[in-house]
């Protein structure tokens, strides 16, 4: 159905002639009269009836008009959202390993936005979830985070698909436990003093053409009996100040966050494997001043805890 059809017959009903709605509409009689047909012949209606003293609309035309009315208004609406100046949203979102540099910089990063109107959206996930949402474009930025060993399939993957990617950091995993833990005293912990404890850990990675339980294995060495699987950072702390049989692998974490939990991080010397953070966007996407801006501060929060 054609817009400007409608358009005509509502100028029709307004001005009550074809020549009146030819001189509001500057466009020929013969014009208006032949859209009103159309609309009429496409609908099955008579829309207005004709006579010397003008055109009147029947009761199937006064009701087609009121729906005319209603959908060209609902456009006028829509064209004046987007066109008179309504104020533009900053927006922002990133798909992120759960790190705890990563969310530092984040909370610094929010008090750069401005009091002009915005959408800021911060998710934590694994590495394949956060591909899927840059693909699809439900996040615009994402940082992803494998073993080094696994570089190749990551690099692969994304040049396939047409992400560009930038490293972040490599860092290798720091242990994390309660103060009351009595492995928090020891000066080098190895992985067999560990193994009478809890481990807590991350229950979703991920690496491209590898088996889920090769990739778990790996990460998770053998010599560990009891473990929790979570699947968000929150919880992760208050087990670790609640429990102290527990610990965990993390990236290195901000000190005033090991404090304020009364937890230790500490090095293990037999830890040796390198894992990598890496920035990916769509290689058609141009950075914005808030994707900048919180670059900066990741950048920041990178040389403090790493």
């Amino acid at each position: 159905m054609n817009l400007l059809h409608m358009k005509h017959a509502l100028t029709v009903a307004k001005t009550g002639s074809l020549s009146s709605a030819s001189k509001v509409l500057l466009i020929a009689a013969p014009n208006i009269s032949r859209s009103i047909k159309e609309l009429e012949k496409e609908l099955g209606i008579t829309i207005f009836t004709r006579s010397q003293n003008g055109m009147m609309p029947t009761p199937d035309g006064e009701e087609f008009l009121r729906f005319a009315k209603g959908i060209l208004g609902q456009i006028d609406e829509v064209e004046n959202f987007y066109k008179k100046g309504t104020p533009k949203k900053q927006k922002f979102s990133i798909s992120v390993p759960r790190a705890c540099y990563i969310s530092e910089a984040f909370a610094e990063f929010s008090k750069a936005i401005s009091g002009e109107p915005a959408e800021v959206f911060y998710k934590e996930t694994n590495s394949k979830r956060t591909i899927h949402n840059i693909l699809n474009r439900e996040y615009t930025l994402g940082i992803i985070r494998y073993a080094e060993n696994y570089e190749k399939y990551f690099m692969a993957l994304l040049e396939e698909k047409g992400l560009s990617s930038e490293l972040v950091t490599e860092f290798t995993y720091s242990l994390i436990m309660s103060r009351e833990n009595p492995l928090s005293v020891k000066e080098d912990v190895t992985f067999k003093d560990l193994t009478d404890y809890i481990e807590i850990a991350h229950a979703d990675p991920y690496v491209p053409s590898v088996p889920l339980s090769k990739v778990v294995k790996e990460e998770l060495p053998d010599n560990i009996d009891r473990r929790i699987f979570i699947f968000e950072r929150a919880s992760q702390f208050d087990l670790l100040s609640s429990n102290p049989e527990t610990f965990m692998w993390i990236s290195p974490a901000p000190e005033k966050l090991v404090n304020r939990y009364n937890l230790v991080q500490k090095k293990c010397k037999e830890n040796k494997k390198v894992y990598k953070d890496v920035l990916i966007y769509k290689k058609d996407y141009k950075l914005t001043e808030l994707d900048k801006k919180f670059i900066n501060e990741l950048n920041k929060a990178k040389i403090k805890n790493i």
